[in-house]
């Protein structure tokens, strides 16, 4: 069986268009969720006076995936808000993702290592902190 040869520039522009891809839904689709929530959130509670005087860290149900979806499913603006910036916080962990599945394709060893790790930098990241 023959191999058929990789052409580096038609892969090298797939891989382009599908990185800019990626980063440009990624962020659109979370700015549409964000907004959606955030229009939500001020007409239930856009009349409410702000406490500046006090921070408070997030409630219980916003520190998880689960209460998040819950929240969300119970049609909370914050919830929803909170879906929208989890997705632009695993954008970025997509198009790494995609560039480790294209340089597996090209099999191009180096990169698939450095991506390997810069992913796993990533996830850690997002689920230690």
């Amino acid at each position: 069986m023959k191999k058929t040869p990789i052409n580096f520039e038609k892969a090298e522009l797939r891989m382009d268009l599908g990185m800019s891809s990626i980063l440009r839904w990624g962020l659109a689709l979370a700015a549409a969720i964000v907004v959606c929530g955030a229009a939500i959130y001020l007409v239930r509670h856009g009349g409410e006076p702000p406490h500046y005087q006090v921070f408070r860290k997030a409630a219980k149900e916003y520190r998880t995936v689960r209460g998040i979806l819950d929240q969300v499913g119970e049609g909370r603006g914050r919830g929803i808000i909170m879906l929208g910036i989890g997705l632009l916080l695993l954008t970025p962990l997509a198009r790494v993702a995609f560039a480790l599945v294209s340089f597996a394709e090209e099999r191009d060893y180096t990169y698939i290592i450095v991506s390997v790790v810069v992913l796993l930098v990533l996830l850690f990241s997002l689920l230690a902190g």
